[in-house]
């Protein structure tokens, strides 16, 4: 009776261990928020800039989110509507769910940012703001803030979203960053990647999104020249295990604001 006791008992135990494993490899994988706000004129952009810069970056400080990227687009990729683009970190999605209740609780932060939260109707800051949720690949569990250097403007911060055909094919072309090495042949060239992401929520699904930075648009040219003329991306591109996962791909070339974490 006794032997079967501890039987069972190592049983539960197993199981537990198991669960409780499968539960933080999960958690361990970082969770990313892109906030793209889209603005019609340079007042906007005046008035977001001194609300992140000023209000919003310092209270998701003060809320333990550290390394929040702010990011336009470069003037040579200028496009009809301003627009900016928030990066957040968040090391779960309890963190990420609480974060407007911590806001709202924010002193510091309500006065910093009383020209934005109580904005006028027929005055807003902004026309829209569009969110995405992400959780980061397995290849790539947590954001790396970009350490290349140089002028701000100069840097190249090459955002991508990735769009599939289907769900399955959708996973496949995760798969072939994960497994396959596409992540492991862009960290061998260099191109300093912050994050690689699945999309969880967002308006064009499925996809994923990734960005990769370089210190001016030359190194750019040069990694990716250097990528596709890669016995790797070579093997990889003509296998048949990866063929026709992807029909549709965003490039958006941005740079860090001044108060950007980098």
């Amino acid at each position: 009776m006794k032997n079967q006791f501890f039987i069972l008992l190592s049983a539960l135990l197993l199981i537990v261990a198991v669960t409780t494993d499968a539960y933080s490899q999960t958690r361990q994988r970082d969770y990313y928020q892109l906030k793209t706000y889209t603005l019609k004129n340079e007042k906007q952009d005046s008035v977001m800039d001194a609300y992140l810069k000023d209000a919003y970056l310092p209270a998701l400080k003060r809320a333990g989110i550290e390394n929040v990227g702010v990011f336009k687009y470069r003037p040579s990729n200028f496009l009809a509507a301003y627009k900016i683009f928030v990066l957040i970190p968040f090391v779960s999605l309890e963190q990420f769910e609480t974060l407007d209740d911590m806001l709202a609780q924010d002193k510091s932060y309500i006065s910093q940012g009383m020209p934005y939260i109580k904005a006028k109707y027929d005055a807003p800051p902004y026309e829209r703001i569009n969110s995405v949720l992400m959780r980061a690949f397995t290849g790539m569990p947590h954001m790396k803030p970009s350490e290349v250097e140089g002028s701000r403007k100069e840097r190249v911060y090459e955002l991508r979203s990735y769009e599939s055909p289907t769900e399955a094919t959708y996973k496949n072309k995760v798969d072939m960053f994960n497994a396959g090495g596409e992540i492991e042949l862009f960290e061998a060239l260099g191109a300093n990647a912050v994050f690689y992401a699945e999309v969880l929520s967002g308006n064009r699904m499925p996809n994923l999104m990734y960005m990769t930075t370089y210190p001016n648009m030359d190194k750019r040219d040069a990694v990716w020249e250097a990528f596709f003329a890669s016995e790797k991306w070579g093997e990889l591109s003509t296998d048949p295990k990866y063929l026709n996962n992807m029909n549709k791909a965003d490039v958006m070339l941005l740079y860090p604001t001044a108060y950007s974490d980098y």
